[in-house]
């Protein structure tokens, strides 16, 4: 039997294919819920990451998240959401796929293993960079292949994997192991081990925008307006936090060029909107001490 917990056979799984719909059913859904459980131990390393990840936005620097087949779906959602729910600069943020970002339904398994591209994708890499690698087994050659250039370059390596004593946990500078049971489907990794890893991805970026300034009372105040439905969001988060009138708000958001946190001073401070946008510039984006100082 593989030492890898996300190889084991499932306790309930002898007979998974006579049982009915409705048992089966069932206990994905339990397996889906202690997998997501195993989130909560590494918590002290996914704030760490977190930390890192907004020092290295702050400074210029780059998020390079790297990953293969379900994990590398995982990585590429979180990174692919990150402008337009923070507004953090698509030049910042890299996604290094194996065998690239699927444009179809066919995503072939051996480009795991295909690690020749990758010192000429992560050619740029350095020092004030920091690498997201996940892998459910921690093993994945191409990803280890990335942990690796990331340690030679100086750069952060926040490490994802659903197995201990592993190499990418082994040369990450902030392990998250999410240690999930064995899957309902023997080595399926895209249920239990991929929800833990969303769950894990998702509390980095979101911490890392906490820590940017780009989150106001778990309010997106930094987001990124292009659709109807954000705007009308934007607007509700001007007129929630400012204590007026949707009008007044989509008044002060057309002022400040559609910037949730410029209009939002511009009505609280009477500020125009240069001198608005020139306090948040003071406090480094945060709306709060930006709203506490005086005029």
């Amino acid at each position: 039997m593989s030492a890898r917990t996300t190889e084991h056979l499932h306790d309930g799984a002898a007979g998974l294919d006579q049982r009915p719909a409705a048992e089966i059913a069932a206990l994905l859904a339990e397996g889906q819920v202690a997998a997501a459980a195993m989130v909560h131990p590494a918590i002290p390393a996914i704030s760490a990451g977190a930390e890192a990840m907004a020092r290295t936005i702050m400074s210029g620097g780059c998020l390079h998240y790297v990953a293969a087949g379900s994990s590398g779906l995982m990585a590429a959602a979180d990174a692919q959401e990150l402008g337009g729910t923070f507004s953090i600069p698509e030049a910042q943020v890299r996604i290094h796929m194996a065998g690239g970002l699927p444009t179809g339904v066919v995503m072939p398994g051996d480009t795991e293993d295909a690690t020749q591209d990758l010192a000429t994708a992560l050619a740029g890499l350095g020092k004030g960079d920091t690498m997201i690698a996940v892998s459910a087994s921690g093993s994945t050659p191409y990803t280890v292949a990335a942990a690796r250039m990331a340690q030679a370059a100086g750069a952060t390596l926040v490490g994802i994997a659903n197995n201990r004593d592993t190499a990418l946990l082994a040369l990450a500078d902030h392990a998250v192991l999410l240690e999930t049971p064995p899957e309902v489907l023997s080595g399926s990794t895209r249920m239990g081990a991929g929800t833990a890893q969303k769950i894990a991805l998702n509390m980095l970026s979101t911490v890392m925008a906490v820590h940017l300034g780009h989150v106001h009372d778990g309010m997106m105040v930094n987001l990124h307006a292009d659709n109807i439905k954000l705007r009308a969001r934007a607007c509700g988060i001007v007129a929630r936090i400012a204590e007026v009138s949707d009008a007044t708000a989509q008044r002060a958001l057309d002022a400040a060029g559609g910037d949730v946190k410029t209009a939002i001073l511009m009505i609280a401070t009477g500020l125009e909107r240069d001198a608005a946008a020139a306090r948040l510039s003071e406090t480094n984006g945060h709306l709060r001490p930006a709203l506490g100082r005086s005029a």
